[in-house]
């Protein structure tokens, strides 16, 4: 695949001036002023959400503010926080008081336990204990294991999980699920789009005419103008809700599929993933650094394990667990080590449910785009009231002055002459056209086709394998400049194996012909220093290993070498647990073996254990000193592997004492020995290129985003995937191309500022460098996207501007920082987000170019026919059709668009860009110019152009308005084939790809014809003969070739300030 260069990323970068919004030294945007609508793309001040709505110009408040955060809740969340806090507090005294009374001699003991649905407690007994952390109440009750047997519980393989016991704990203990708010039902979207400001005034105003028509006509003749405007304001309301309910609809399945994680339970004696809403009490569930505590429960066994009780508590406290401190609440999440915890309390009888139950879900938050496109919305609605005032000013001078006539020539008011009843009524047509021009002229819907284009874009992009957590991050990613990816599993498959290894300072063929010392060795090691797991059927299936894929990897190689899992973690028991660390890149276990023997083993990056050990094991399972020369030779090892690819991974050990480890009270601060190690092995594991990677990767440098490798494993082996990939095309790269986190970390700001364009591949990061460069980059000007799995890639998640977590591999904590998940973990579906990203603008400027051209047409024909004749040739109705078509049906068509292969063909979409471009002013201009010019011809000189001067001149008139009106409508038909490409001739590519943008033209074209041929009463037109109609169609259809001939009008004059602009 050839691509022609791509271009610096320089000429798209955003300038640092976040508190304007904009760039030093440049016009301010047409439509945006500075300080009022932009706001920052993530953690909005409260005060700048504020003060743009203070600004907008707003006609239906519940409508246009429906996806935006709602300030007043957001307050009032705060201060729930605070009451969360102090309560807490207030409960641990009462705790602490209770347990003092219980021990004052003479107090009731605890109740007698009761069997229920055939366990061995009552539910309102097991929440009373977890929710009130009653250690004493649990050492009654036998502790951790005497409450397992009341619940029919093993702690090693925990529940049968057949669906009998599952529904008997569910009957007896309730689900994991907590009641929510019902989504609003068609009639609250209903009755918010009856509170448009405008379409009430209109509605009255039909009422009045109403009342006034049937007096003085009769009811048979009478109603008609007053009753054509109610059924248009009514079709209006109608159409918006229900294209605002399907909008809902979509937000709320995607929320579903938001809160729906999935996590490991033991079930069985195996680990099987299911839905958090399927846990059961009684259930063990395995949690590791990351994870969501997603049930009340109790802690079975742990290591180093500690959990972050901010989300309950308030407090920003890492809180230690142990067999003294068991209990665990839901909604935590675990902040170090890992453990077993059993299910006390699910659903609304947790913490978290009953916190979740009084609450609704405010997922309400507007991005920086919908908050420009109020800015816009305002400016052409200011614009748009000045023209009806005048509009109404010279229509009421002109009416009471005399110079307005009726079709027969006669004056329509006489003072002194003229009834009141007939004043009323006039001054009623004239500020109902008044009204309709304010209706067009307002782009309410404008500001909501954001929503529209982003919830399309939210429900596609799950099927291209990405979850959008955050609204904003869809379109900030199609302003990305630089990808900061993750390597194994997302540009690697993730599907790991051991395929070299070197045991006893030999090279392992086959792969299972170890010498039965270092075997024992490596078996111990591996059964005990790992989060994984091996289930071995009974009746002689196939093994099941779960866990990460490197531990995968591994332990498929301790099976192979003739492990037992089982049997191996009950030789030997663990003292204490180093759990592995991606700033050490190593973890380790300490195990007592028998008598005073204890064994340390290390597992973790080859060069790092190496660089710990002091001697290592030979072939006969004699300790060796670890020499220079040995040293050298085993590094030498190392970069052959790694330099195929391979990741390395080293394993070894060292003999302790007894005596000299902690007593248990003080061995939760304890050091694990990491010196004098025996090295006992190195492995090269083998995690193939993805399929397609290297051609997403040169798509990305040819749409001007550079690609940025950041990984854990060795330099060489970083080196390696890079080269495979595309993200290095030069072998030979050298410092700082390539660079290891190290070497970054040392840096200070200005030389990582001065480096960090430069740097392609970073080996042996920790998750503090990847943090470091995504904030040189932003420094530098980029709109960095970052991808990661692990906790603590948390911090760089949150401080880029799109955080991308790995819907896999990716931990709970690395999901809640993160903007978007990538749900199968590839690099081509971030890729894949990229083009949505730019598409959701793309989108957007494509209705902006559409609704502009309508609204200009339609405001000058009013406005000169008004100030030349007193009548406008497009009545209320006929405008409110306009409107439609223009808002909600417009919207519908242009921003739903799919995104196509010539996004990738431009630069980023630049974050301060114009959204009204040079390209979208010349097409807007030619084609509203185009029609201003026939209608006002026609509206001035139509009588004899169409050949009626022959007819009466009430009918002549109808007919020439009514032909007015049809060729307006279909001009704005042909007009939205041409608003698909803004800059490319061919204006039909994929139409047929796009069922909705037809579906919509068909409507329309379908209505209009309805409206023409049988609707003359309520719209007051005629039926058009079918020359006429030919003549409109035709007049509609040289708007193509003019558009064709438009985009060869230059406006690359503009180009080079437009791409300076971008940013």
């Amino acid at each position: 695949m050839d691509y022609p260069p791509a271009a610096s990323p320089h000429r798209y970068m955003r300038h640092h001036d976040e508190e304007c919004g904009g760039e030093r030294g440049r016009a301010v945007e047409t439509f945006s002023p500075c300080g009022s609508f932009e706001i920052p793309h993530k953690n909005a001040p409260i005060e700048r959400l504020r003060r743009w709505r203070q600004v907008a110009l707003v006609l239906n408040a519940s409508r246009r503010f429906r996806y935006t955060l709602d300030l007043k809740k957001e307050e009032e969340r705060e201060i729930r926080r605070k009451i969360r806090a102090h309560a807490q507090v207030i409960r641990a005294a009462l705790l602490f008081k209770e347990a003092g009374e219980r021990e004052h001699p003479g107090m009731p003991g605890s109740p007698p336990i009761l069997p229920i649905c055939g366990f061995g407690i009552f539910e309102e007994q097991l929440t009373s204990v977890t929710r009130d952390h009653n250690f004493s109440a649990l050492e009654e009750l036998g502790g951790v294991k005497g409450l397992a047997n009341l619940l029919k519980t093993n702690l090693d393989r925990g529940i049968s999980g057949d669906d009998a016991e599952l529904s008997r704990r569910r009957n007896a203990f309730g689900a994991n699920t907590y009641p929510q708010m019902k989504g609003r039902s068609f009639w609250v979207f209903l009755w918010e789009a009856c509170q448009d400001l405008t379409l009430v005034i209109l509605m009255v105003a039909a009422v009045l005419s109403l009342v006034l028509g049937i007096k003085t006509e009769g009811i048979k003749e009478g109603w008609y103008d007053g009753g054509s405007i109610a059924f248009a304001v009514i079709l209006v309301i109608v159409v918006t809700a229900i294209s605002d309910y399907r909008q809902s609809l979509q937000f709320q399945s995607l929320n579903e599929e938001k809160r729906n994680i999935r996590l490991e339970v033991m079930r069985g004696g195996r680990r099987i993933k299911i839905s958090i809403y399927d846990i059961v009490v009684g259930d063990v569930i395995p949690l590791k650094i990351g994870d969501q505590v997603p049930a009340d429960g109790i802690l079975i066994s742990g290591h180093s394990f500690a959990i972050d009780e901010s989300s309950m508590t308030g407090e920003s406290k890492i809180v230690h667990k142990d067999q003294k401190a068991p209990f665990l609440m839901s909604g935590c999440k675990v902040a170090d080590g890992y453990g077993n915890m059993l299910v006390t309390a699910v659903g609304i009888h947790t913490e978290w449910g009953l916190l979740m139950a009084s609450i609704s879900e405010d997922t309400g938050e507007e991005t920086p785009l919908q908050v420009r496109l109020n800015g816009v919305a305002t400016f052409i609605g200011i614009a748009g009231l000045s023209v009806a005032a005048v509009v109404l000013a010279v229509l009421l001078v002109r009416y009471f002055t005399g110079h307005t006539k009726n079709p027969d020539g006669s004056v329509q008011f006489i003072k002194g002459q003229t009834s009141v009843k007939a004043a009323v009524n006039g001054a009623i047509k004239i500020l109902t056209i008044a009204v309709t021009i304010v209706v067009v002229a307002v782009p309410e819907g404008l500001p909501l086709a954001v929503t529209l284009t982003l919830a399309y874009s939210m429900r596609k992009m799950m099927a291209d394998k990405a979850l959008v957590r955050r609204l904003s991050a869809c379109e900030t990613m199609g302003s990305a400049t630089t990808i900061c990816s993750d390597k194994t599993g997302t540009l690697t498959l993730n599907q790991m194996t051991i395929v070299e290894a070197y045991v006893g300072g030999k090279k392992i063929d086959p792969l299972e012909d170890v010498e039965s010392t270092a075997c024992a060795l490596l078996i111990e090691g591996i059964a005990q220093n790992t989060t994984g797991s091996v289930f071995e059927p009974e009746n002689g299936g196939a093994i099941e290993i779960t866990g990460s894929p490197t531990e995968k990897a591994i332990l498929s190689w301790a099976v192979k070498l003739g492990m037992k899992f089982r049997d191996a973690r009950s030789k030997s028991s663990i003292l204490h647990v180093f759990p592995f660390n991606s700033e050490k890149k190593r973890g380790g276990v300490a195990v007592h073996v028998g008598d005073s023997e204890v064994h340390v083993h290390w597992k973790g990056a080859a060069e790092i254990v190496l660089a710990a050990c002091t001697s290592w094991l030979d072939a006969d399972g004699l300790v060796q000193p670890m020499t220079s020369d040995k040293v050298d030779a085993f590094k030498k090892l190392i970069e052959d592997m790694a330099a195929v690819s391979l990741r390395c991974v080293s394993f070894a050990y060292r003999l302790y004492d007894l005596k000299n480890v902690p007593s248990e009270e003080q061995r939760d601060n304890w050091q694990l020995p990491e010196d004098d190690l025996i090295l006992l092995g190195i492995v090269g594991i083998k995690d193939p290129c993805r399929p397609g990677v290297k051609d997403a990767v040169e798509l990305c440098t040819h749409a001007g985003v550079k690609v940025r490798m950041v990984t854990g494993d060795n330099l060489q082996t970083a080196k390696a995937i890079a080269l495979e990939c595309g993200i290095l095309t030069d072998a030979n790269a050298s410092e700082p191309t390539l660079i290891e986190g190290r070497i970054f970390r040392a840096k200070d700001d200005l030389e990582r500022d001065r480096i960090a364009e430069k740097i392609s591949v970073m080996g042996r990061s920790s998750p503090n460098d990847k943090l470091l460069l995504v904030k040189a980059l932003k420094r530098l000007g980029h709109v960095v996207a970052v991808t990661g799995d692990g906790t603590n890639d948390a911090p760089a998640l949150h401080e880029a501007d799109i955080g991308l977590a790995m819907g896999i591999q990716g931990t709970e904590v690395a999901k809640e920082s993160s903007d978007i998940i990538i749900l199968d973990d590839n690099f081509a579906s971030v890729v894949r987000v990229v083009r949505w990203g730019r598409s959701v603008y793309a989108n957007i400027q494509k209705f902006i170019q559409f609704q502009l051209t309508v609204n200009v047409a339609a405001l000058v024909i009013n406005v000169v026919a008004a100030f030349s004749s007193g009548e406008v040739p497009l009545n209320a109705v006929q405008l409110l059709w306009v409107n439609l078509i223009m808002d909600t049906l417009g919207a519908l068509a242009l921003a739903t668009e799919p995104p196509t292969d010539q996004l990738m063909d431009r630069p980023p979409v630049g974050r301060r860009e114009h959204l009204v471009t040079k390209v979208m002013w010349r097409n807007l201009i030619v084609q509203a110019l185009y029609q201003v010019t026939i209608l006002l011809v026609l509206n001035f000189d139509g009588r004899s152009i169409l050949h009626l001067r022959h007819d009466s001149r009430e009918h002549a008139d109808k007919v020439k308005n009514t032909f007015i009106f049809n060729t307006f409508v279909l001009c704005q038909v042909f007009n939205e084939f041409n608003a698909r490409r803004p800059d490319e001739i061919n204006v039909f590519g994929g139409v047929a790809k796009t069922p909705l943008f037809m579906g919509v033209i068909g409507i329309t074209v379908l209505f209009q014809v309805l409206i023409i041929e049988f609707l003359g009463k309520f719209t007051s037109t005629v039926r058009l003969n079918w020359k006429l109609w030919l003549v409109s169609i035709a007049i509609g259809f040289i708007s193509w070739p003019l558009a064709a001939l438009g985009k060869f009008l230059p406006v690359s004059w503009g180009r080079k300030q437009d791409d300076g602009q971008r940013n």
